[in-house]
């Protein structure tokens, strides 16, 4: 297992989530433009993150413009073709999103009260052993 960074940043784009080969593998990529302690405005930096297989959802409650703590593990591969010369492709996988202000991501669940109890069966105080 890799060691977890966390970098803060704006969201600057949210891709759909994709659907790779005929097993199902799918993969979200999102864009932030990263601020807190020591970045300068007036040199920007952005950061292209994925969320892979089931942590596609996680940015389904945030929009651009929120600022998020991202935290992801470096992936890196080789590729070697051929004739190529040899390349190495890094990726940063996140898998925990949060909001900035530690809020987490807005989620739509049906808030409805709980059913009225009912007037079950009368209890005595015979104990049943």
């Amino acid at each position: 297992m890799s060691k977890s960074f966390e970098a803060q940043g704006i969201i600057h784009s949210i891709d759909q989530t994709r659907e790779y080969g005929q097993n199902g593998f799918t993969k979200r990529e999102f864009v932030i433009k990263l601020s807190g302690d020591g970045e300068n405005p007036d040199y920007p930096n952005y950061v292209a993150l994925e969320l892979i297989k089931d942590k596609c959802a996680l940015m389904d409650g945030y929009q651009v413009g929120e600022e998020v703590v991202v935290t992801f593990n470096l992936s890196g591969r080789l590729w070697n073709a051929p004739g190529k010369p040899e390349k190495c492709f890094t990726s940063l996988q996140a898998w925990k999103v949060d909001r900035a202000g530690g809020q987490p991501a807005a989620q739509n669940f049906d808030m409805g009260g709980f059913a009225p109890a009912s007037s079950g069966p009368a209890f005595d105080d015979d104990v049943p052993f």
